[in-house]
């Protein structure tokens, strides 16, 4: 049971820092369908840094434990900030297809983060032409054990950015321009407001936050990671999350709890006897988040109510 627990709260950890970054990037009135891509990119920064930082837990104080994950979570951010800014330039100043840039950056995500690690991997060792990056000993930096209870520092930067995300939006004057510029960009527009800058500043803060999702990920429970198998589609399970929480923090934060685990059954369900007496397929508890994802869709997705604006690219002499 406690590891059903730790892995939940690792999974929901995930879905939670996305699914806000989707939340964010939409109330500004921009659809991040490439939060798949942006999560590969920032895995890899970080994964890289765990790679190349010399790290050894034996003799690590608590100094180099906080280093490694204050550069590890850095770097994850700069290669989900910067990457998710393709997304801004071509939306937001080109007006392009926001549904069609999102799915050409998903898929460029996955292959160029493979081709890069391919390419190090071979430099490194002509043999070599796997795209896996170990990190098996400087993972170790970001587990805590509180008696049997393995808790992952990524689970509290979760809970920061849910507390952070709730006070920009409803308790600042830029969560209210962001929000109007999601709703209405013209009435935002007309009283002073640089819708512009406000929709490139969603998408970079979901680019933070996709990055920071994308490292938590895919050091949830491994130590080695291929690149070529992107991130299941945790970025697009994210987005189910969004949806189901209705583009509010605190309730996306319940539906990642709930989805969360759903996912820690694939890992765990060997160690619960009536579940193994089923006979079920490890294949079927896998699958069972995207399924309770569809479930849940077709029965709230009419009742939810997205930012009017979203996915309207804006023109400034339109009224």
């Amino acid at each position: 049971m406690l590891l059903l627990i730790q892995y939940t709260l690792i999974f929901a950890s995930v879905l939670l820092l996305v699914a806000l970054g989707g939340c964010i990037s939409e109330h500004s009135g921009v659809i991040n369908l490439a939060l798949e891509g942006i999560m590969v990119m920032g895995a890899l920064g970080g994964a890289l840094v765990m790679k190349f930082l010399p790290y050894t837990h034996a003799t690590a104080t608590v100094g180099d434990r906080l280093g490694m994950f204050g550069l590890v979570l850095l770097a994850s951010i700069v290669v989900g900030v910067l990457y998710s800014m393709l997304l801004a330039f071509a939306c937001i100043n080109l007006k392009a297809d926001q549904t069609i840039v999102g799915t050409a950056l998903n898929m460029l995500g996955t292959a160029l983060s493979t081709v890069i690690v391919k390419s190090m991997n071979t430099a490194m060792n002509p043999d070599d032409h796997s795209s896996e990056i170990k990190y098996i000993d400087s993972k170790k930096a970001f587990l805590t054990n509180i008696g049997k209870f393995e808790l992952n520092w990524f689970m509290i930067v979760a809970v920061i950015c849910l507390i952070v995300i709730f006070v920009l939006l409803y308790k600042t004057k830029f969560g209210l321009r962001l929000r109007a510029c999601g709703e209405h960009p013209q009435a935002a527009d007309s009283v002073g407001i640089n819708v512009y800058k406000m929709r490139w500043a969603g998408v970079l803060i979901s680019g933070l936050l996709g990055g920071i999702g994308g490292i938590t990920y895919i050091t949830a429970g491994v130590s080695t990671w291929k690149f070529e198998n992107g991130v299941a589609g945790f970025g697009f399970l994210a987005l189910a999350v969004m949806i189901f929480g209705a583009w509010d923090p605190f309730r996306i934060a319940g539906a990642a709890l709930l989805f969360g685990l759903f996912r820690a059954l694939g890992n765990v369900y060997n160690g619960f006897d009536f579940l193994v007496s089923l006979n079920i397929p490890s294949a079927v508890y896998n699958m069972l988040p995207y399924i309770v994802s569809l479930i849940v869709l077709a029965f709230t997705s009419k009742k939810s109510r997205a930012p009017k604006a979203e996915g309207i690219p804006y023109d400034k002499g339109q009224r």
